[in-house]
């Protein structure tokens, strides 16, 4: 459940590793897996009922050979597109948080910008994302794990200092920030195939409101 301890290997490291050539190209190795997982990303953002392997391998430019040297099947690869497409959601969503002053203004935009992310990603993808996630849990569930730890690792910062600050009183940061994840993922999941009652801004302030009492601040604050 902790954010911390032991470095989660990447889905980079872990195609690389696949590879024999990875002593002597470990650099040529890891693009041309990302040149794999890139095409991907492209097949599913035209059609997110998914693809083959042989419209993988034409799209990436590559032989189907060199797809298995880096991956042992399809689903190594989708997780390493959950994967990257976490690891970018968070990075943009930090940028952003750069021109924000106040910890708790940068915790409320990672909480509700994971559920806005719904309106930015459309329905289909989100359906894709969900439905895969749950399947790959059953097979990867410790690499699953790992790939969603870059958005708890992004809020505890922010929750450690909005206590230091007095506006929340969080007893068990890292906890906290892992509970806030699994809640936050639960929401994209449900309403990825559920229609919301309201506009998916409502909702998503909605989870802050309720993250923010569980942290121990108040609307107020």
């Amino acid at each position: 459940m902790s954010t911390t301890g032991a470095r989660a290997v990447s889905w980079t490291e872990r195609a690389a590793e696949r590879s024999p050539s990875v002593q002597r190209s470990r650099s040529r190795s890891v693009e041309q897996a990302r040149q794999i997982v890139e095409a991907a990303r492209r097949l599913l953002a035209a059609d997110d009922s998914g693809f083959t392997t042989q419209e993988l391998a034409k799209e990436a430019g590559v032989a189907l050979q060199t797809f298995y040297r880096y991956f042992a099947g399809k689903d190594e690869l989708l997780l390493a597109v959950l994967e990257e497409s976490i690891a970018e959601g968070c990075a943009r969503m930090q940028e952003r948080g750069a021109a924000l002053d106040q910890p708790l203004d940068r915790l409320r935009l990672y909480v509700t910008g994971a559920i806005e992310a719904l309106a930015d990603e459309g329905a289909g993808s989100a359906r894709f994302i969900t439905a895969e996630h749950y399947r790959l849990h059953q097979i990867f569930p410790d690499e699953l794990a790992a790939a969603a730890r870059p958005f708890a690792d992004m809020l505890v910062p922010e929750i450690e200092a909005a206590v230091a600050a007095g506006v929340l009183a969080s007893g068990d940061i890292e906890h906290d920030a892992w509970f806030v994840t699994q809640l936050s993922m639960a929401t994209f999941h449900h309403f990825a195939f559920a229609t919301p009652d309201e506009p998916i801004d409502v909702v998503a302030d909605q989870l802050w409101r309720f993250c923010l009492r569980a942290l121990g601040g108040s609307a107020v604050s």
